[in-house]
């Protein structure tokens, strides 16, 4: 897989990056690079080999899920700016 000059503008023009012109090529050579690097990552043989979620080895504490203290819906929301129904309400952010 490999990025294109039109990609890589519209890659940040979604990511709402100001990429200027004369940087778009030089972006394209560091996108493509990750590409390659990951795919030589698919070539490793990872069969084996444990999944893991950190370097270190650790057990993390657990506790009960329990409800200690429900039907607050009124409290929770009322320092919030603006809410209703019992859900924030926040400003639109995706177009």
């Amino acid at each position: 897989m490999s990025v294109d000059r039109d990609t890589v503008r519209r890659i940040a023009r979604l990511a709402r990056i100001a990429l200027p012109e004369e940087r778009v090529g030089a972006m394209e050579k560091e996108l493509n690079g990750i590409l390659r690097w990951v795919e030589q990552l698919q070539e490793v043989n990872v069969e084996g080999v444990q999944p893991m979620t950190s370097v270190v080895a650790q057990k993390l504490k657990m506790r009960d899920d329990v409800v200690t203290e429900g039907d607050q819906a009124e409290a929770v929301v009322a320092n919030a700016p603006q809410s209703e129904d019992n859900f924030f309400l926040v400003p639109k952010v995706v177009e």
